[in-house]
């Protein structure tokens, strides 16, 4: 928005970007563009014009649940060596699996953005243990994992709506979590949760 960056995305196919909630409510789609292509904050990519943004209708923001958001493009993205989309998930994602979170959020807190795509290896959580050390400070959903770095400390670098990726599938959406803090994990939505949802928008989708 007015060239600045503010939140990350999953291209899912050539019109549609995956993304969280939080991210678009109560943004214009005249303001907002989506950059491809590029591993730089500032320089390169290709820009798209944004045609429709829609919202999971159950989406609070309050207590941060069903964190999800589709934004369509206005023409076709262009595939290349840079530029692919990433499959939704086959089946759900467990405790102990290795996943890599990317985008430009800050790599200390707090702290500048980085002029690099970022990236960094992770382990999920059960959704039970993050609910017991989040259990007198945020509520935790089903619908939602958590994940922390080997270190013991939640993530610097997760852009709010970025992909948190399990092989050649986007298993999260960046949601929430406290930045950096040793032993508190980080919140993402779980796509797998909202898989037939997506897929539902995407298909049931009328052009204006």
């Amino acid at each position: 928005m007015f060239n600045s960056h503010f939140c990350g995305g999953t291209i899912l196919n050539e019109r549609w970007i995956l993304t969280a909630a939080h991210c678009t409510i109560g943004q214009s789609r005249y303001l907002m563009q989506v950059v491809v292509g590029t591993n730089s904050l500032i320089l390169g990519g290709d820009r798209y014009a944004v045609e429709e943004i829609i919202i999971h209708e159950s989406y609070n923001g309050n207590v941060i649940v069903n964190d999800v958001s589709l934004i369509r493009v206005t023409r076709d993205i262009q595939f290349s060596e840079r530029v692919q989309p990433i499959a939704l998930p086959s089946e759900d994602t467990g405790a102990e699996k290795e996943l890599m979170l990317s985008g430009w959020g800050r790599t200390s807190y707090p702290g500048t953005l980085p002029l690099q795509l970022q990236m960094i290896n992770l382990t999920s959580l059960s959704v039970e243990r993050c609910q017991n050390i989040y259990s007198n400070i945020h509520q935790v959903f089903e619908s939602q994992i958590c994940s922390l770095t080997k270190s013991g400390e939640g993530a610097c670098h997760g852009d709010s709506g970025g992909p948190l990726v399990e092989g050649n599938t986007v298993v999260g959406i960046v949601s929430w979590g406290m930045p950096c803090a040793r032993g508190y994990p980080d919140v993402y939505s779980r796509v797998y949760s909202f898989k037939n949802w997506i897929e539902e928008q995407i298909s049931s989708f009328v052009p204006y």
